[in-house]
């Protein structure tokens, strides 16, 4: 059997804590699978003195993660810390200098410098793996990288972050306000006491912008995503949804189009009949359509320690699987000098179309007039209706649904504008598109 690998894992949370008890406690079974030993020999994190819960007496301990990038006698640096600045980046490149491998779980590191660290990678002859970093345990990272070789993809869709998608479940299931699942998600330990990152969908963007590198084989451009989260997301919107067949998911997409590739997180309705609809809770989803393999969908945990632990595990084992010499898996699945300048996709019409919730007054010519500012921008609507759960009183407030055909972001936005211009509209509009998707 050939030599142990070793393992110095950077940050020893949840994530962290829980690779160590598997790597201990299943010892002998991952020798076996693997054809060597994978032995923890050296960590680091803010608290040595905390209870893990985990044995650590044998395993020497460094001060800081650069430093057991950069001296520990390992094969293999595990960072777990999460970041995209320093002390994730700079002890992830000393690795990569070093020529050890990476395996990380940290999207953010990635997003902002993925294709430098690739870069190092390939020059040193180091692996950098990241399945955690994407959708938890769902194995989407391999199957982009490497069991899809040779397949043209068109879109990657899905849900990819557990936070919004438990928010929005519960909404609707127990008909509860935004505010009152966040505190709910807050409490059970989905979402940080400052949940903006994920909320506002930037967790999502990060995961969206290294899928796309992987399926169109650009460089990645995070900062390049239309971008908007669920905070605006009412109980009115879950009902009227519901009442059209429609459930409301955070998606993160990205297409390839005639005109360059398309990436953009919002709130989405999608068919209630469809798989993705029904993916619920803390549970993500990611879809991948393609001309020779067709449509796939990959449904399981995007989170938690068992979960997370489980992806870094396979990334560590396919490292203890090869051998020296052998081919590396580019870890953007092509070298970083193949990698094509990202070009955005022109404006274009959404084939979805759009549902539009509108406020307005009650007076005579309304509906008339709403009609018309959509007509004279070129949106056909496939209804148009008045909305409300309860008999309302004349004079009140009335809600108007909209729900449009195939249509561009641009016009749906002059159309508003033109409707606010005519005073009977009531607070702001809502605007969700409508995804179909192939999957189901």
């Amino acid at each position: 059997m050939a030599d142990a690998l070793k393992i110095g894992i950077a940050g020893l949370g949840t994530v962290g804590a829980s690779l160590v008890r598997i790597l201990q406690d299943r010892h002998e079974m991952l020798a076996t699978t693997c054809g060597r030993a994978i032995e923890t020999t050296a960590v680091t994190a803010r608290d040595r003195n905390r209870d893990r819960g985990v044995d650590l007496s044998q395993i020497k301990w460094f001060d800081d993660a650069v430093s057991l990038a950069r001296d520990a006698d390992i094969d293999v640096f595990v960072e777990l810390m999460g970041g995209s600045g320093d002390p994730a980046y700079s002890a992830v490149k000393a690795a990569l200098q070093r020529g050890i491998h990476v395996v990380t779980a940290n999207k953010a590191l990635l997003a902002a410098h993925g294709i430098e660290l690739a870069k190092i990678a390939e020059e040193k002859g180091a692996l950098l793996n990241y399945e955690a970093a994407v959708a938890g345990g769902i194995p989407v990272i391999k199957a982009l990288r490497e069991s899809m070789t040779g397949n043209t993809i068109s879109r990657v869709y899905g849900i990819m972050n557990g936070t919004c998608n438990y928010i929005l479940t519960k909404m609707e299931k127990e008909e509860l306000s935004f505010e009152a699942c966040l505190k709910e998600a807050q409490r059970l330990g989905y979402a940080e006491a400052d949940p903006a990152f994920d909320i506002e969908g930037n967790d999502t963007a990060h995961k969206l912008s290294i899928l796309t590198s992987l399926a169109f084989g650009t460089a990645i451009a995070a900062d390049d995503i239309y971008l908007e989260g669920i905070t605006n997301i009412s109980i009115d919107d879950i009902h009227a949804a519901a009442d059209l067949g429609y459930r409301i998911k955070l998606l993160g997409v990205a297409q390839r189009t005639e005109s360059g590739i398309e990436q953009r997180v919002h709130p989405t309705m999608v068919p209630y009949d469809s798989v993705i609809a029904q993916v619920d809770g803390v549970t993500n989803a990611v879809a991948i359509e393609s001309d020779i393999l067709g449509e796939l969908l990959m449904v399981g945990p995007g989170a938690g320690g068992n979960a997370t632990a489980s992806a870094v595990l396979g990334d560590i084992a396919d490292i203890a699987k090869s051998r020296p010499g052998a081919q590396h898996v580019p870890a953007f699945g092509r070298p970083t000098n193949a990698l094509l300048p990202y070009k955005r996709a022109r404006i274009q019409s959404h084939e979805g179309g759009y549902f539009i919730r509108l406020k307005v007054v009650d007076r005579t010519g309304v509906f008339a007039s709403i009609a018309t500012r959509m007509a004279d921008n070129g949106i056909s609507l496939e209804s148009i209706m008045q909305h409300s759960k309860h008999l309302m009183e004349s004079g009140e407030p009335q809600t108007i649904i909209l729900v449009t055909h195939a249509t561009s972001e641009h016009s749906v936005r002059d159309a508003i504008k033109a409707i606010k211009s005519e005073g009977y509209l009531v607070g702001e509009p809502q605007v969700i598109r409508i995804e179909r998707p192939k999957a189901n």
